[in-house]
């Protein structure tokens, strides 16, 4: 891959290596989000989802996620823009308004253990959906990063 490719291409114009190195590996995108359904404000919580590996924030079964999981999400160049719930540290959400990606950003330190020392990955502080009643979402809300 070409060095600073994300400040040299539109997320469109990646290629499938080069999206998919984009992920910092955080796992915030597979953390439950609640949706205040008067303001329409959405809050985090620290619930997984089932599939999130608590260890290594990736997923366990990527290549068949959408089947076992089928409200996931697949980031595209054309819906990042538009979803607010992303982190601001988001290397999606970064490119697709032109910014560099962060210090601590595993393209730029080589090293994915960055994200966590940066703070920014869920290691460490989710629980599996698979270990919390429905009922319970809200009690699970979150702000680390607000």
């Amino acid at each position: 891959m070409d060095a600073k490719y994300w400040m040299k291409k539109s997320l469109k114009d990646l290629t499938q290596e080069e999206w998919e190195a984009l992920c910092d590996g955080c796992g915030q995108c597979c953390l439950f989000r609640l949706e205040d359904e008067d303001t329409g404000e959405i809050f985090t919580t620290n619930i997984a989802c089932k599939l999130l590996c608590h260890e290594t924030c990736t997923c366990l079964d990527y290549s068949h996620r959408f089947e076992i999981i089928p409200n996931c999400l697949q980031l595209s160049s054309e819906n990042v823009a538009k979803l607010s719930w992303l982190p601001r540290t988001c290397a999606y959400r970064l490119v697709s308004v032109h910014m560099d990606l962060p210090e601590w950003h595993p393209l730029k330190t080589g090293r994915s253990e960055s994200v966590y020392q940066a703070g920014i990955s869920v290691k460490g502080k989710i629980i599996s959906e698979e270990l919390v009643d429905p009922e319970q979402y809200f009690d699970y809300v979150v702000d680390w990063w607000d």
